[in-house]
């Protein structure tokens, strides 16, 4: 039987790094202790806010095992092990499993693209390698291939396969997916929140709840509550927030963000790099216009 892993918002956690590139974990410990204090659902670590495409394997893992420990069962790990090589998501994936995540969340296989075909295989071969659920990551902006109806379809046959985190920006995707399939759907969009809810979402996995951990909660269990219109004037009110998250390539702003708020989580590794001052000053306007600053 299909195993739900969340419900809620999961944030989509930074990585914090020390000058030299380092991880520092102290204050990954700090982070993810205070998105649990503010009711957030779920962790997911090593994504592509978590920079996980510029660890080395060691790293990786080490991040993963790191997070599972430090959350202690309080709430789900979601880990980040995608690849465009099968076997080396699988390998990452069963290391995952090893270090107690509780699902694995796969992105489309980005470069060497693949077929529908393909997309159906190689998901299929992840999902069966590993013993926790999966999520499938459609972010087709990055990738460059997104995930067919069809393929949901097909994927949908394999129970280990969860959910879908859908970053396409395709409203009627998610709601086709949603009408053909009883696969779970998150809002890989934060300012896509609501119209995912209405479609029958279990949540987001979301950037801004890095800055905005309990009003992103709230907005979910608003809406579950049926407050639907305190619901929506929470996602109206973080709105141009959330859009200045990504007036540069995540994960730079939400860093910027971060450490302007004091939290002191360092810069993206290199090939990222710090925002023009324009953009800094663009968020440093919004977290007050927020009440954050």
């Amino acid at each position: 039987m299909r195993k739900t892993v969340f419900t809620g918002t999961g944030v989509a956690i930074v990585t914090p790094m020390f000058p030299d590139g380092s991880i520092n974990y102290e204050k990954f410990g700090e982070l993810i202790d205070e998105q649990i204090n503010n009711k957030t659902d779920a962790i997911v670590v090593c994504g592509t806010t978590g920079e996980a495409s510029t660890m080395t394997d060691e790293e990786h893992v080490e991040a993963i095992r790191f997070c599972v420990e430090r959350t202690a069962k309080r709430v789900p790990v979601i880990a980040g092990t995608g690849s465009n090589d099968t076997g080396y998501a699988i390998e990452l994936s069963k290391e995952a499993e090893k270090v107690g995540a509780d699902a694995i969340l796969q992105v489309t296989p980005y470069y060497n693209k693949t077929s529908q075909r393909g997309l159906a295989a190689h998901f299929n071969t992840i999902a069966d390698s590993v013993n926790i659920p999966t999520i499938l990551y459609n972010v087709p902006s990055r990738t460059g291939v997104s995930i067919a109806l069809s393929t949901y379809e097909e994927l949908a046959k394999n129970e280990k396969i969860s959910a879908v985190k859908e970053a396409s920006g395709n409203l009627s995707l998610a709601a086709e997916t949603a009408a053909h399939t009883d696969l779970d759907i998150y809002s890989g969009n934060d300012d896509q929140l609501l119209p995912f809810l209405s479609l029958g979402a279990k949540g987001v996995i979301s950037v801004s709840s890095n800055i905005i951990p309990r009003q992103k909660h709230d907005m979910c269990e608003l809406w579950f509550a049926g407050k639907f219109k305190e619901a929506l004037e929470l996602q109206l009110k973080y709105l141009d927030l959330e859009n200045a998250l990504f007036c540069d390539v995540n994960p730079i702003p939400v860093k910027e963000a971060m450490n302007i708020l004091g939290k002191n989580v360092g810069e993206c590794r290199l090939p990222l790099i710090r925002s023009e001052q324009a953009k800094i000053d663009k968020l440093t306007a919004e977290l007050k216009k927020a009440g954050l600053l």
